[in-house]
C-alpha cells in the first residue's frame, strides 16, 4: 500500500510541470514592452507569438512597432510609430544589384528613424514610464534607437535572424569564422580558400563599420532627445539574455551560452482547413500534385523583372501539375493549370500532402515553416540573409539553391521536377521534422520561462559571460601577448648581453 502511495505521487509529480516541460503556475503578472519600430513583416511574425504566449500567460504587454494594431487580445496594448523604412516601397530586385550600397543607406536611415521616433509624443511619453515596466525586449536587428529604454531594466534581446555573429559577440559569445557563416552570405560545403578568406574579412569590416560608423550616427541623433543617456552600444551589453530564432535541427549546431535560448520556428503552427476554392485546386492535381510559389513579403510580386515573370509563366505552362503563385498584380499569358492570388495562407498550404515543392524566395521563416510541414524547396534568394539561408538549406539536402541571372525555363523545370521527385529531399526535410518538432518543451514555453526567469532574477546578471566586460584587445589576449613578447625580448637581450660578456671575459683570460 505504502508502495502504491509512493508510486502514485510520483507519477502525479511528473505530470505536475517539474519534468513534462510545462509552466509552473503564475506568480504575479508582469508589465513588458517590446520595441520593434524597425521591424519587417517577417520579423514581425517572430516576436509576435512571443508576445501573445506572454499575454496568455497572464502578463500585460506594450507593443511599439510601425505596423498597426492587430490584436484583440486584452493583454495586448499597440502603438504604431512612424518611420522612414518601408520595405513595401523598395524594389529588392534593384537593390539586389547593388547590396553593399543599400546596407551603406541605413546609417542615414536609421539616423532618420531615430529623428522621427523621438519627435513623436507618444514616444516620449512612454518611455518617461518606462520604470513602471518590469522587462523591455527589442528586436536586435537596426533598433539600437530604442535601447535608452532599457537602461538600468531587465533587457532581452530577439535575433530574429537565427545566429548572428555580431550579436553573439555582444553577448560574450565569439564565434569562430572558420565555420560561422556572415548573416548575409553562405558557400557550398566545405568551403574553399577564397570562401573562408571572404568570410573573415566581412566579419571583421561588418561589425567594425556597424558599431563605428552607423551606431554613432544613431547615438548623435538620439542624444539631441535624450542627452544624458549611456552610450547605445554599452547598454546593449547589459542585456540579460537573448532569444534565437534558429534550431540546431535545421541550422548550424554552434556552441550557445545559458543566456542565448533558442526558439526557432515559434510561429509554425498547426495547419487550419483550407478555404473551398484552395482545396479543390490541390485535391483535383491528381498525383502529380501542386507546386507553391511565393517570393515571400517583402518582394512585391508585381516588382518582379518582366523577364523573370514571363520565365515563369512559361515554365509553369510547360509544367504537367498545378501551381499556386502568391503574385500582388496581373499575370498577362498564364497557363490554366496557374492559381494566382494576392495574398495565401502559407503555412495551411505547405502542410498540404499535395503540396510537392515550395518555389521560395529563401526566407528564413519560409524555411522553418517548410521543414515544419515536410516540403522541400527551389530557392531563389533576391536580397539580405536569403543568400545565406538559401545556400544552407542546399548544404543541409532539404532542397535546390538557384541564381536569377543563371535562370532559364529548362533550370527552373528541372530543380522543380528534381526536389518534387527525388525522395532524398522529401527525406532529409522529414528528419529535420522530425528534429524539430521533438524536444522536451516548446519554443512559446522556452520563451516564457526566461522572459519571467529574467525578470523574478533582476536582469539574471549570473548568465552574464565574463567576455562581455573585456575589450577585444583583452579578448584576444593582445595585451597579454605584447607583455609576454616584452617580457621574452628584454630577458633574451639580457641574456645575450651576458654571454658576451662572459665571452669576452674568457678570451681575456685565455689572452693573459
Amino acid at each position: 500500500m505504502k508502495n502504491s502511495l509512493l508510486l502514485t505521487l510520483g507519477v502525479l509529480w511528473m505530470f505536475s510541470g517539474q519534468s513534462s516541460g510545462e509552466l509552473a503556475a503564475l506568480e504575479k503578472s508582469y508589465k513588458i514592452l517590446v520595441l520593434i519600430p524597425v521591424s519587417s513583416w517577417s520579423h514581425r511574425q517572430v516576436i509576435l507569438p512571443i508576445v501573445e504566449a506572454l499575454a496568455d500567460r497572464g502578463h500585460q504587454v506594450v507593443v511599439l512597432s510601425k505596423f498597426p494594431p492587430s490584436t484583440s487580445h486584452p493583454n495586448i496594448h499597440e502603438l504604431t510609430v512612424r518611420n522612414s523604412i518601408y520595405e513595401d516601397k523598395i524594389n529588392f530586385f534593384e537593390v539586389r544589384k547593388h547590396p553593399l550600397l543599400f546596407l551603406a543607406n541605413f546609417r542615414a536611415d536609421l539616423a532618420t528613424m531615430a529623428r522621427r521616433l523621438y519627435n513623436d509624443t507618444q514616444v516620449m511619453d512612454l518611455y518617461a514610464m518606462r520604470k513602471e515596466f518590469d522587462l523591455v525586449m527589442v528586436d536586435a536587428l537596426f533598433n539600437e534607437a530604442v535601447y535608452p529604454f532599457a537602461e538600468d531594466l531587465p533587457f532581452i534581446t530577439i535575433s530574429t535572424v537565427g545566429h548572428d555573429y555580431q550579436h553573439s559577440a555582444v553577448m560574450g559569445n565569439v564565434l569562430n569564422p572558420a565555420y560561422t557563416p556572415t548573416k548575409l552570405w553562405e558557400f557550398p560545403r566545405p568551403w574553399k580558400i577564397h570562401d573562408k578568406v571572404f568570410n573573415i574579412l566581412f566579419h571583421f569590416f561588418n561589425a567594425f563599420a556597424w558599431r563605428y560608423w552607423v551606431v554613432p550616427a544613431i547615438q548623435d541623433e538620439v542624444e539631441l532627445y535624450l542627452p544624458d543617456i549611456r552610450p547605445l552600444l554599452q547598454t546593449e551589453r547589459n542585456a540579460s539574455l537573448t532569444f534565437l530564432n534558429a534550431h540546431y535541427s535545421i541550422d548550424l549546431p554552434l556552441p550557445l551560452l545559458p543566456s542565448q535560448v533558442q526558439i526557432g520556428a515559434i510561429h509554425c503552427k498547426s495547419p487550419r482547413p483550407l478555404n473551398k476554392e484552395l482545396t479543390a485546386w490541390i485535391e483535383g492535381a491528381g498525383d502529380d500534385g501542386v507546386v507553391y510559389v511565393s517570393l515571400g513579403s517583402m518582394a512585391q510580386g508585381n516588382t518582379m523583372p518582366i523577364h523573370y515573370r514571363d520565365l515563369f509563366v512559361s515554365a509553369f505552362a510547360k509544367l504537367s501539375r498545378r501551381v499556386i503563385w502568391k503574385y500582388e498584380g496581373s499575370v498577362p499569358g498564364v497557363s490554366e493549370n496557374v492559381l494566382i492570388r494576392r495574398w495565401l495562407p502559407q503555412q495551411d498550404i505547405l502542410a498540404h500532402p499535395k503540396v510537392k515543392v515550395f518555389l521560395s524566395h529563401g526566407g528564413l521563416l519560409s524555411l522553418q515553416e517548410s521543414i515544419y510541414h515536410v516540403t522541400p524547396i527551389v530557392a531563389l534568394p533576391i536580397f539580405g540573409d536569403q543568400e545565406r539561408v538559401s545556400a544552407h538549406l542546399h548544404n543541409k539536402g532539404f532542397g535546390r539553391w538557384l541564381q536569377w541571372e543563371d535562370l532559364s525555363v529548362d533550370l527552373l523545370l528541372e530543380a522543380i521536377y528534381d526536389v518534387s521527385n527525388n525522395t532524398r529531399y522529401t527525406d532529409n526535410v522529414r528528419t529535420a521534422s522530425r528534429l524539430m518538432r521533438d524536444q522536451p518543451t516548446s519554443a512559446k514555453e522556452r520563451a516564457v520561462f526566461w522572459t519571467e526567469y529574467a525578470i523574478k532574477h533582476k536582469g539574471a546578471p549570473h548568465l552574464r559571460s565574463p567576455a562581455m566586460d573585456l575589450t577585444w584587445v583583452e579578448f584576444f589576449l593582445i595585451d597579454a601577448l605584447v607583455f609576454v613578447g616584452l617580457v621574452g625580448g628584454l630577458t633574451y637581450g639580457l641574456l645575450q648581453t651576458i654571454l658576451k660578456r662572459i665571452k669576452l671575459d674568457y678570451g681575456k683570460m685565455k689572452a693573459d
